[in-house]
């Protein structure tokens, strides 16, 4: 009964880790990309985002708890997991090990990004282009925001490899291969993404660089 339900938790946390948390991800990098556009073009992507219909139902139910729920079982599974790198240091033993580590970066990151920005707006902190400028133009929050967005960039990318062996869509070695180089393209053109995005807000030259 025990390993059948840690079977369903481990299930629930791959899926809830993709869908819909790695399709928010991706889609928040996105709308944050909107920022090489200038102020203008970002604040009027992040206002129609905040705009949409039953935007508060969809934070708790599609992002916040979904997150939660990832975020502790993952964090069960980074403590309880068994790390063979120093004894076999082969690829796939160092991403399983880069999982955990950047999982727990993601958190922490996530955690103050939420208290930064979402809680800020509550307390009637306008969010836009000149919130963001104003917090990267710290050079200790630019380094904290590049290490914690890339964090939740490689996680989200290998996860996706996990999770197609786990709902097994990849079982053969060649379609893990195939795999490997599919989710590590998905993690360098969402980089590239990423530091377009967090350079935009300290200058939109050195995004077009």
């Amino acid at each position: 009964m025990a390993k059948d339900r840690e079977f369903f938790n481990r299930r629930l946390h791959s899926l809830l880790g993709i869908i819909p948390v790695g399709l928010f991800l991706t889609e928040h990098l996105v709308v944050n990309h909107f920022a090489t556009g200038g102020a203008s073009a970002f604040n009027a992507a992040a206002g129609f985002m905040g705009t949409l219909p039953f935007v508060h139902f969809l934070e708790v139910f599609l992002i916040f708890l979904p997150l939660l729920y990832h975020a502790v079982y993952g964090l069960y599974i980074a403590f309880t997991a068994k790390n063979n790198v120093s004894k076999y240091s082969f690829f796939r033993n160092w991403m399983f090990l880069l999982q955990r580590v950047t999982g727990v970066l993601t958190l922490i990151f996530v955690v103050w990004h939420v208290w930064e920005t979402r809680l800020a707006a509550a307390f009637g902190a306008e969010v836009n282009f000149d919130m963001m400028a104003n917090i990267l133009s710290s050079p200790a929050m630019l380094i904290f925001y590049i290490v914690g967005v890339l964090s939740a960039v490689f996680h989200f990318s290998n996860g996706l490899w996990s999770f197609c062996i786990s709902w097994g869509l990849t079982i053969t070695p060649r379609s893990q291969k195939i795999s490997t180089y599919v989710t590590m393209g998905i993690f360098v053109l969402l980089t590239i993404v990423t530091l377009r995005t967090i350079f935009a807000f300290l200058d939109p030259q050195l995004a077009n660089m």
